[in-house]
């Protein structure tokens, strides 16, 4: 598994987005992009599975507090491909996270209350090609 870069002091509060851009390698099982307060506060752990885990082409999301995750929550619709580009745009709201997918959109919960967002991570079988943000 590949480690990819991590950004801190984004930023990101209500009404602004993050989109980030990458390509997806031909033989991916799994990655994951991490927007929170810091490593160990996360408001949203967005995981698409081609194959991982026991779960094939499903995006699984998460919360973390800490050491402790909450309930998972799955979307069924998977716009991924394997040997592809890809992109995905995180919207802040005051209560949720939309993402954006091709064709697609969905909200997670704001579960930790957080009012900024300033941590993003991404790793595994994602090659991140940039990351731009707007108000």
């Amino acid at each position: 598994m590949s480690c990819g870069p991590v950004c801190t002091n984004l930023g990101l509060k209500p009404g602004q987005r993050l989109t980030v851009k990458g390509t997806i390698p031909p033989n991916a099982k799994s990655f994951v992009m991490n927007l929170g307060k810091d490593a160990t506060h996360l408001g949203l752990h967005f995981n698409p599975r081609f194959d991982a885990h026991g779960d094939v082409n499903t995006i699984v999301c998460n919360s973390k507090k800490v050491e402790e995750w909450g309930a998972e929550q799955r979307e069924t619709v998977f716009p991924f491909q394997k040997g592809a580009p890809a992109e995905v745009t995180f919207s802040i709201n005051p209560s949720d996270v939309t993402v954006h997918l091709t064709g697609h959109q969905f909200t997670f919960p704001n579960r930790l209350g957080l009012s900024v967002f300033d941590y993003f991570d991404t790793h595994g079988d994602f090659t991140l090609q940039s990351l731009s943000w707007e108000s």
